[in-house]
């Protein structure tokens, strides 16, 4: 006679559903999963070990940020220094070591308060990244050669950009309470590695991260404080809070959503005001910079003026951008208004950045770290990830080869303009793919991984659950295509919905 359970097991039970196996919803998880022994059985205990799904994750980001490093190793010991074209052949390019003798730290100057030498008067980053290149800076030694120095301010910055990575791989695996090896995308996206030491993106994208952790746990405030010090890393991340104000316009969360926005604004001033006030000309470097930059690699507008072979001047880049911005935020607050359930926050947030990615003048390859934690959370499938992954290796692959191309004079080894415009299309395509499969699995919610398995939505915090207040024309009702779904059907939505609490798993 087997024991009855007890009252705390039955509580587990009935309120913490179990996790989901990715290898048992996907088939290439499946078949990956053969490398160490096979899907996981029906009857194993999981959770009863050290070895819990997050901290396999942090690991495997920890090892895969390690081998980029690696990666990097020709141009540790001469790319960066002898011979323009070899860190472009070897595709082990980095702004950092460049930068610390072309910023001033490696002369002891402060950012934003000490004029630079050259082209660049001052640092043309927003002040909390430039904050994070000072602190690595004070950690490297200020003896020896400039090249041992280089090479260990690359070294320090490698050390603390990982523990942003494993930061975002972590927030990633909790975000869902019952999918926490979709972190694993996150872990092992190839592009993740390639790029994390290009530049000081991880900061902003861990930052946000863990903005959308607080917010997936109904923590407004602490996920407006950190999206407002990740929009101060880079920015970006404000984009977010698009998305999330017509979400809580649908779902009529206005006090969640103006708390998000005052945590957002005041920590925003809390980083820059002093710097705004006491070095402005410095402050606003970045913000010209941006302004003032032309058509650059990787662009939208870089592959037009090519191919249609004119020139896009700076300003008509900049009208053009905005406009395109401003429509694709049009289309994503139709496309949240109408559909018929309401987005996930997670979903929206991957389009937005993507869609400023798209029109934006220029993209450098790290800015594929923006999207890898969204995408993971947006479509957390391994085929259409690895797709768009795979397109992004290859565009990360064809700069590098085309700037070899430019810089090695008549011998030309490389890639040439043909071949880059190519290597553009192939990262405008492969971004716009699964920008469209998240938009059809907003209409088609049988066909989104994380709402097939029975969740609304777990990156929602207050949104989870909860009933529609405001919609435009049919998106109460469910769509016609949803009838004949064989799998589990959430219903909630409409003004009657229960609540999430209340409805039996």
């Amino acid at each position: 006679m087997s024991p009855m359970p007890s009252a705390e097991t039955t509580r587990a039970s009935v309120h913490e559903p179990d996790p989901v196996r990715p290898t048992r919803e996907d088939e290439v998880a499946a078949a990956g999963s053969e490398l160490i022994g096979g899907p996981v059985g029906r009857r194993a205990l999981l959770g009863t070990s050290w070895w819990t799904p997050v901290r396999v994750v942090a690991l495997v980001a920890i090892g895969m940020f390690a081998l980029g490093m690696v990666q990097k190793l020709p141009c540790y010991d001469s790319g960066w220094f002898f011979g323009a074209s070899s860190q472009y052949t070897h595709a082990c390019y980095s702004d950092i070591p460049h930068l610390y003798q072309g910023r001033g730290f490696a002369d002891g100057l402060v950012p934003y308060f000490d004029k630079l030498p050259g082209d660049m008067d001052y640092l043309e980053y927003p002040v909390l990244t430039g904050v994070f290149m000072e602190v690595a800076s004070w950690v490297t030694p200020g003896s020896g050669t400039l090249q041992a120095r280089e090479q260990t301010y690359w070294m320090v910055n490698a050390g603390m950009l990982m523990v942003c990575a494993a930061v975002i791989a972590v927030c990633t695996a909790r975000i869902h309470r019952r999918r926490p090896w979709d972190g694993l995308l996150v872990a092992l996206a190839p592009a993740f590695a390639l790029t994390a030491t290009i530049n000081w993106d991880l900061l902003a994208v861990a930052l946000l991260a863990a903005a959308m952790l607080m917010w997936s746990r109904g923590r407004a405030l602490a996920f407006g404080i950190l999206v407002g010090l990740a929009t101060a890393a880079k920015f970006y991340p404000f984009l977010v809070l698009g998305p999330l104000l017509v979400l809580c316009w649908r779902a009529g969360k206005w006090r969640e959503f103006s708390t998000a926005v005052l945590g957002a604004v005041g920590a925003w001033l809390v980083v820059n005001l002093p710097v705004m006030y006491l070095a402005p000309e410095g402050w606003a470097k970045f913000y010209s910079f941006s302004r003032e930059r032309g058509v650059d690699f990787g662009s939208v507008f870089l592959f037009i003026s090519r191919w249609l072979d004119i020139e896009i001047t700076k300003d008509a880049a900049n009208t053009s951008a905005m406009i395109m911005m401003l429509v694709a935020c049009a289309i994503l607050t139709t496309i949240t208004l109408t559909a018929p359930r309401r987005p996930r926050f997670a979903q929206l947030a991957f389009l937005i950045v993507a869609a400023f990615i798209l029109t934006n003048k220029v993209y450098s390859p790290q800015y594929v770290l923006w999207l890898v934690p969204l995408a993971a959370l947006a479509r957390p499938r391994w085929r259409d990830f690895l797709i768009w992954q795979a397109c992004e290796v290859a565009y990360f692959l064809g700069i590098w080869m085309y700037l070899a191309y430019t810089t090695s004079g008549d011998a030309h080894k490389g890639l040439p303009t043909d071949g880059y415009q190519i290597a553009i299309a192939v990262h405008l395509l492969g971004t716009l793919y699964l920008c469209a499969v998240v938009v059809r699995d907003i209409f088609m919610p049988e066909r989104d991984m994380v709402r097939r398995a029975g969740d609304d939505d777990p990156s929602g915090g207050v949104l989870d659950g909860a009933p529609d207040v405001f919609v435009l024309g049919a998106a109460p009702h469910p769509p016609r295509h949803a009838a004949h779904f064989d799998g589990p059907h959430v219903e909630w939505g409409s003004g009657g919905a229960e609540p999430a609490e209340s409805r039996s798993p």
